[in-house]
């Protein structure tokens, strides 16, 4: 009886355990982390295109200012390093796939937000004025860094383009209303143009949260 027990258990299928451990955190650094519970080698890389229907975004009264986490992580996952995550937030432009391009990117605790311009939802008019334009370059960037997991407190850099350097004021102005108590550092650049003529500043956007 005994050996026919041992016989069974011994071609019982076993189970695919994940490790019990927070995603992102200061244990996937350690050595014993790479593998799997079953001795199988962990992935060395993931890449990650969110989804619009994955985020769940809450705006304020006067849709500026976006709260709480646009995407839900993985919390867990087989990594020997978190900083290889690569997570991709698209900007719904046709031109993605043919330029490659995302509107940000975000790998382990960096964010990164592509130049952005200030383009309108379908439908509303471009503001004339580069204040105008410059809040709505800041909001799509908010959305973005939402999406990313990310939030304006989380940026440390940001990078100005206008054509016309006397617009620095009205630019700035805006910048401070999203920026004023974070003070990430910046930089204005004047340029000859950008891609639409009618376009008078475009914003970039880094981020570095804290794990």
């Amino acid at each position: 009886m005994r050996e026919q027990m041992t016989h069974r258990r011994a071609f019982r299928p076993r189970r695919l355990v994940e490790v019990d451990r927070p995603f992102l955190c200061s244990d996937e650094r350690r050595e014993r982390g790479h593998e799997l519970r079953d001795g199988r080698p962990a992935e060395d890389s993931v890449t990650r295109t969110v989804r619009r229907d994955d985020l769940r975004v809450a705006r304020d009264a006067d849709s500026d200012v976006l709260r709480g986490p646009g995407v839900h992580l993985p919390q867990r996952i087989h990594r020997r390093d978190a900083s290889a995550v690569r997570i991709l937030v698209p900007s719904g432009s046709p031109y993605e796939q043919t330029v490659g391009f995302s509107r940000a990117v975000r790998v382990g605790n960096q964010v990164f937000v592509a130049g952005t311009a200030p383009v309108m939802p379908e439908g509303e008019e471009l503001p004339g004025d580069a204040y105008g334009q410059a809040r709505r370059c800041l909001q799509i960037i908010a959305t973005a860094l939402l999406e990313a997991g990310a939030t304006l407190e989380d940026v440390v850099r940001t990078r100005i383009f206008m054509t016309d350097a006397a617009d620095w004021e009205d630019v700035g102005r805006a910048h401070g209303e999203f920026f004023g108590e974070i003070r990430p550092a910046s930089t204005m650049l004047a340029v000859a143009a950008l891609l639409d003529p009618r376009w008078r500043v475009e914003i970039e956007a880094d981020a570095l949260l804290q794990m």
